[in-house]
């Protein structure tokens, strides 16, 4: 795993709206600082590093460089008590024909 995502799993999920602008702002450029592709090591990785809310859209760029990996990251869905960006993560998954949904049917 490439160092600049070891780091940014080392800071650990991100913070929710309530955080400091300088908190978010270390984690946005830790995200600019990943190269785009992400190994699937690395997209499952990042997948666990969702925090609370959006952060500001913050979440957003991390799920787009999720998504710059082999999908999909999930093969069953996730738990019903995941982070709602992973079960995103999921239904995009399940939208783009990568996975069958075995609730739909």
């Amino acid at each position: 795993m490439r160092p600049e995502v070891q780091a940014f799993l080392a800071a650990g999920p991100l913070p929710d709206e309530d955080a400091e602008g300088d908190e978010i702002d270390l984690r946005v450029a830790q995200l600019e600082a990943i190269k785009e592709p992400v190994t699937a090591d690395e997209a499952r990785a990042l997948a666990d590093c969702f925090g609370p809310d959006d952060c500001y859209g913050v979440a957003w760029t991390l799920l787009h460089l999720i998504e710059t990996g082999p999908n999909p990251v999930f093969t069953v869905r996730p738990a019903p008590d995941a982070n709602e960006w992973q079960h995103r993560l999921w239904q995009r998954c399940v939208n783009a024909g990568l996975v069958a949904d075995e609730l739909s049917g």
